[in-house]
């Protein structure tokens, strides 16, 4: 026969000169109840055979062997009935993180799953803008999990407050038809984004080539007329051309324009038709620009920092992309 102390929370059995209950953990006292006994060979830590049901996500009941003592701890206990010791409860982590589905588990019909909140609506993140220092290291990222995604300089969910060249709200990220597109909103300075390999472009095209914006467009006939006192103007010879590339000067005033015959011109720091020695961010051959048989293409030649065309309406984004706003250099993710 087994002696101890009954608990007075849960009525369990608690061997003499253990001051805690095994099952409920509460401090055990003399009580004048009749004690509980059970036959055996060994200490009973239980009167009753049903155990108490263990915290919520726990690990299923299991035998445990006391740390201190050795006795075997029936299931569920916190406390071994020996000599009091705490049992550590395995805490079972296999649960929802409550955000979506797992990617490497097929959905289960029969257990809801959450997607992200914001603002009050069900949206799930489908792309992501990622911040390139000027170190040329990642910054910080914009998740894009909504429909429309503002960037600007004032007060938008992609915000550069200290950038001047940044319009209050200068373009817009947003699904449509199932693709990442980006749309100027009427920025003072544009939006850019980068080419790979050959592009066609229209007449009057902007582009940036390391800090050189240049606007593209076919040569037009120059008209050598008199003024209405049959005087003409005189200036330079007006020569023979296929192309006219005009330097944007900060400040809006227009830089020099260069107007070759050839049809074909190549843009870099050194060794090329055009040249920029100061311009630290342009390779030794960058761009080309080029205007054949009515079409007017732009092509980079493997630049170290790209060759970017400004957007003009929409323009559909891919995985890779960059994209520059203002003096903000941003990398494209798709998810």
């Amino acid at each position: 026969m087994d002696v101890g102390l009954v608990c007075d929370a849960c009525s369990a059995l608690t061997p003499i000169g253990v001051p805690q209950c095994a099952r409920c953990g509460q401090p055990v006292a003399l009580d004048p109840r009749p004690k509980r006994t059970s036959k055996g060979s060994g200490p009973s830590p239980v009167a009753s055979p049903v155990a108490k049901a263990a915290p919520a996500g726990t690990v299923p009941a299991e035998p445990t062997i006391c740390g201190k003592c050795g006795t075997n701890v029936p299931p569920n206990f916190r406390f071994c009935p020996a000599c009091g010791n705490k049992i550590p409860v395995a805490v079972n982590f296999d649960v929802d993180t409550r955000v979506g589905p797992r990617p490497s588990a097929p959905m289960d019909a029969a257990k809801p799953r959450a997607t992200m909140m914001f603002g009050g609506a069900m949206a799930t993140a489908r792309a992501k803008l990622t911040l390139i220092r000027g170190d040329g290291e990642d910054g910080v990222s914009f998740t894009l999990a909504g429909t429309d995604h503002l960037a600007g300089r004032g007060e938008c969910p992609i915000s550069f407050p200290d950038d001047p060249y940044l319009s209050p709200t200068h373009a817009n990220f947003r699904y449509s038809k199932g693709q990442l597109i980006v749309r100027d909103e009427g920025s003072l300075n544009g939006v850019f984004v980068r080419i790979t390999g050959s592009v066609k472009i229209e007449p009057g095209t902007t582009i940036l080539v390391g800090e050189q914006v240049l606007t593209i467009s076919p040569a037009q006939a120059v008209e050598d007329l008199p003024d209405a006192d049959g005087t003409y103007y005189s200036a330079t010879m007006v020569r023979p051309a296929m192309l006219e590339i005009v330097q944007q000067l900060r400040g809006g005033a227009s830089g020099w324009v260069y107007r070759p015959q050839a049809d074909k011109v190549a843009i870099g720091r050194e060794g090329n038709d055009i040249n920029f020695p100061e311009d630290p961010f342009i390779s030794g051959r960058h761009a080309q620009i080029q205007f054949t048989g009515g079409v007017l293409t732009v092509t980079d030649l493997g630049s170290r920092n790209g060759t970017f065309i400004r957007v003009t309406g929409e323009h559909v984004l891919k995985h890779g992309d960059y994209v520059f706003l203002g003096q903000q250099l941003l990398r494209v993710e798709i998810i």
